[in-house]
């Protein structure tokens, strides 16, 4: 029986407009996942992280899906971009905005990692 990827490797890029997440086994086993997000539901998730207090009872990724009615797997990828670029913080399991302003940033980030995954 296969268990969860425990220890992995967490890459993202752009592909076709989309933000792209792979995530590989660290045990060398072959085992991968990829999902991903159409810029139009990154877009939206970073403003319903915006729009958030700094400061209160935050959110959660099934929150955000079910109010703006969005694909849970997106926004799990634009959740997890955001972490790992700083923009989004965890605290008890629940997001909060770590910068002031949460679409600017994260826009900036998309299209900066755009400009990295074009080929050479």
């Amino acid at each position: 029986m296969k268990t969860n990827l425990k220890k992995r490797h967490v890459h993202f890029f752009i592909e076709d407009g989309c933000l792209v997440r792979t995530v590989t086994a660290d045990a060398g086993d072959g085992r991968a996942y990829t999902h991903r997000c159409a810029k139009d539901i990154f877009e939206t998730v970073a403003w319903a992280m915006e729009e958030l207090p700094r400061e209160g009872d935050g959110t959660t990724l099934m929150h955000i899906a079910k109010r703006e009615a969005l694909p849970f797997t997106q926004v799990n990828v634009a959740l997890e971009f955001l972490k790992e670029r700083g923009i989004v913080d965890v605290r008890h399991r629940r997001c909060y905005p770590a910068t002031q302003s949460v679409h600017l940033d994260a826009m900036v980030e998309f299209h900066a990692l755009a400009e990295e995954s074009k080929p050479t």
